[in-house]
């Protein structure tokens, strides 16, 4: 028999060995736990900053829904169903669609259009010279101008092919809002007068009587005898 003293020493080295082993998971739980907490306090830190960098910085401003009418930019459609329409351009969010639609209603291209598509619930779509959906202007295709301006009701806005980039003379008018177009056609004006008259224009794909532009004219010219 091993004398007490022997026995009392390996009794210690065993109960110290217990509480090692015992406490050694934990000690490493507790760590792991405090690490974690020192990862999110970073993180937390590091957001606080990223919001305070971004409340400094410039905003982008939201164009506004209406502007002060200024008979430079109004578009005037004399439509043969008897109605004029006075459209509000916006060169402030579509500079270069808005000099295009000046530049081709001094030449008299809209003058005899057809709006060749025209689906109830929608949208009206004219200026096609080819009154098919086809064609366009001998001006080259325009760079999109997406803008924040919504596709609501009486919005007037570009239409193109596939590509982002090809706006050339078509343009649409809404019926409706239709909120899905918005980024992705480029909105250019809205009608501030004579909305009775677009809602007249024939419906069709293509109309069987369709609705034509007898004359386009900017607000500021001399209007035609």
């Amino acid at each position: 028999m091993a004398p007490k003293s022997l026995i009392g020493r390996i009794l210690v080295a065993i109960g110290a060995l217990c509480l090692f082993v015992a406490f050694t998971p934990l000690h490493a739980q507790g760590g792991k736990a405090q690490e974690e907490e020192f990862k999110k306090a970073a993180m937390s830190a590091r957001a606080a900053e990223q919001a305070k960098e971004l409340a400094k910085a410039p905003k982008a401003a939201t164009p506004s829904a209406t502007v002060p009418v200024d008979p430079a930019n109004v578009w005037v459609l004399t439509l043969s169903n008897g109605g004029t329409v006075r459209i509000q351009l916006r060169p402030d969010v579509a500079p270069a669609h808005v000099e295009r639609i000046k530049l081709l209603t001094s030449r008299g291209f809209y003058n005899g259009l057809k709006f060749h598509r025209v689906i109830e619930g929608f949208m009206a779509q004219g200026g096609d010279p080819k009154n098919d959906g086809s064609g366009g202007s001998t001006e080259p295709d325009l760079k999109a101008e997406f803008n924040d301006l919504p596709h609501v009701r009486g919005v007037v806005s570009m239409a193109r092919a596939a590509d982002e980039n090809s706006a050339n003379s078509q343009f649409f008018i809404m019926f409706l809002p239709r909120l899905q177009l918005d980024h992705k056609y480029t909105v250019f004006g809205r009608v501030i007068e004579g909305m009775p008259y677009v809602d007249a224009i024939e419906r069709g794909e293509p109309p069987a009587n369709p609705t034509s532009i007898v004359t386009a004219r900017m607000e500021a010219a001399t209007p035609a005898s």
